[in-house]
């Protein structure tokens, strides 16, 4: 059996007096691809936030691994094995993609800038570079700048950007945000095929069909509760998830 690579218990994030995410349990076991879904405004990024430490949380704890990561800093967490993609593609325009994937390999520490001051600079991990320009269909675009790609080829950099240090799993923030259907049926065959490299799957997206495509377990945000949790069947079935996105009859007449 899987074990479980990611496991998140009673997550309660707040900002001020405003509750984001109120008592999440999730579950990402090795080798999967999971989903977190939920309306707008439903707490999935400032969970995503709270997992990867770029926001403390008020409460709970995340475990990856069997570790506990709860009050891990964020620029300690890839080291462990954990990445992330954001919603918005920040790449250095001026470095070519193969370049953007070095810069997102290098661990920087205050020794390894004080090494590199009097020592040959340490050559970056190629085999896990030409991994990730692999696994996402970029070999192509290795040496093109960013400015020369679609839209859509550049969401596919980020996504191997967060993938240039081998992570064991990758949390990813809407990543088929501004895709059209092409493209985003693209990204959906290379997010389906990393656990069979090693990576397991967290994915925020708003596009369902991307989500009940490929996940093999979703979870339902809405206000920040968790609504819902199954397979993509059940979960297309769940007359509470179909409320949250659509809206009760009355609701609609209102």
């Amino acid at each position: 059996m899987m074990g479980e690579l990611l496991t998140v218990r009673g997550l309660r994030v707040t900002y001020g007096g405003v509750v984001a995410v109120d008592g999440l349990d999730l579950t990402v076991p090795e080798g999967k691809v999971v989903g977190l879904i939920g309306p707008n405004g439903a707490g999935k990024t400032s969970a995503i936030d709270a997992l990867t430490g770029y926001h403390r949380p008020a409460g709970g704890t995340v475990t990856l691994d069997g570790r506990d990561i709860t009050r891990v800093t964020a620029f300690k967490r890839p080291a462990l094995g954990l990445a992330r993609t954001f919603q918005s593609v920040e790449l250095f325009d001026d470095l070519t993609v193969e370049e953007n994937l070095m810069v997102a390999a290098e661990t920087v520490t205050i020794g390894g800038v004080l090494r590199d001051l009097f020592l040959p600079a340490k050559a970056p991990d190629r085999d896990a570079i030409d991994w990730a320009l692999g696994v996402c269909g970029l070999g192509d675009d290795a040496r093109r700048l960013p400015t020369e790609l679609s839209h859509g080829r550049r969401k596919l950099v980020g996504v191997a950007r967060a993938l240039a240090r081998r992570p064991r799993l990758v949390l990813m923030d809407e990543p088929a945000a501004g895709l059209d259907t092409d493209e985003t049926l693209e990204l959906g065959r290379h997010l389906r095929a990393l656990p069979s490299d090693g990576v397991s799957v967290l994915l925020v997206d708003h596009d369902m069909g991307l989500v009940l495509g490929i996940c093999d377990d979703i979870y339902v945000l809405d206000f920040g509760k968790l609504i819902a949790h199954g397979t993509p069947a059940e979960i297309r079935a769940n007359q509470a998830v179909i409320e949250a996105y659509l809206g009760t009859e009355e609701s609609a007449h209102a």
